[in-house]
């Protein structure tokens, strides 16, 4: 049987072709190979790449993110053996293809990214993001939080991103959560940072961060007191809550993703970014993305790959959260 084609007797999400069948560097060029929006009725989440980076204050490059983490992807095996599932199988995910944001006028883009969401979530239950930079996540929580109310945001990052302006400009890729805060889009004090490090501005950008209603679980905390602390840290956090999970790659130490705009040292390893996902299969996800891949300062796929390997974490739990389903394996 293929991965594909539905089982005798079961009514099986499209998938994608078989790897023994097709070679993973053949098929489509999709999120993972699997199907598009436009060959199915309805999804239960969709990944939707945003090619945008007018955001950066660094490096550019990450407009080229979503291609790259679909070219990571085509390595991706259909079963999750640490989360005993098969994202495919349990409902349909497809490829919504790219949001055309405008390069030029970021308002504009912001504006075009919340419009395209807000459509797709007719279409989808979920939607996981590719971005892109993280001015992303304020129009991507727009669209998710006027679905669900307020969310609980679980932020992977290096930096707060809870900065005011950057030359005068209100939205920018550091900016994403402060404007979240004052849109009302956040659920707060409930939500956290993880894997914060660096050095600040000044003292005053922790107290700020504080204010907004964040917590901190830093790159120290984990590297001092363990992975399965920090999980229990941000499952206290969040409760019952909504949860968008906001995972900008520079969480991750930049030997493990130099293909970003603005790497800093001493970042957790693409497995403690596993775990801790991992760990978090009783929250009630609503929506993820994953963003700031620039490709062009990457090295032998490091970063494409383990970001598509965090967007299949993703909808791992997503695909474990499926309203009625009964099982781990999906039966």
């Amino acid at each position: 049987m293929t991965e594909g084609q539905p089982s005798a007797g079961v009514d099986r999400p499209l998938g994608p072709p078989s790897a023994v069948e097709v070679p993973r560097f053949a098929g489509p060029d999709t999120f993972a190979r699997l199907p598009r929006l436009d060959q199915v009725e309805h999804a239960g989440v969709a990944v939707l790449g945003i090619p945008f980076d007018a955001g950066v204050s660094y490096r550019s490059g990450a407009r080229f993110g979503p291609s790259g983490i679909r070219a990571g992807s085509k390595l991706l095996r259909p079963y999750h053996p640490a989360l005993d599932i098969n994202p495919w199988d349990v409902h349909q995910v497809v490829d919504a293809g790219d949001v055309a944001a405008n390069p030029f006028d970021l308002v504009a883009a912001v504006d075009q990214i919340e419009a395209a969401a807000r459509g797709l979530l007719t279409r989808a239950d979920r939607i996981v993001t590719i971005g892109g930079d993280h001015t992303v996540a304020l129009p991507l929580l727009r669209a998710v939080a006027a679905e669900h109310g307020p969310v609980a945001l679980v932020h992977f990052d290096a930096h707060l991103d809870t900065w005011d302006t950057y030359f005068g400009a209100p939205y920018t890729h550091g900016t994403p959560f402060r404007r979240a805060v004052e849109e009302g889009l956040l659920d707060l004090d409930v939500s956290a940072h993880v894997g914060i490090r660096g050095p600040l501005y000044a003292a005053q950008d922790l107290i700020d961060d504080q204010r907004l209603g964040f917590a901190i679980v830093s790159t120290e905390d984990v590297a001092r007191r363990g992975v399965d602390e920090a999980i229990d840290r941000v499952r206290t956090r969040v409760g019952g809550r909504p949860v968008y999970v906001s995972i900008d790659i520079d969480v991750l130490d930049p030997a493990h993703a130099p293909g970003t705009g603005t790497p800093e040292p001493g970042g957790l390893t693409t497995r403690e970014l596993q775990l801790i996902l991992r760990g978090l299969t009783d929250v009630n996800l609503v929506g993820g993305d994953v963003v700031e891949v620039a490709p062009a300062y990457d090295h032998a796929e490091l970063t494409t790959i383990a970001a598509a390997n965090v967007v299949y974490e993703l909808l791992g739990l997503m695909a474990l959260d499926r309203p009625g389903r009964t099982s781990a394996a999906g039966t």
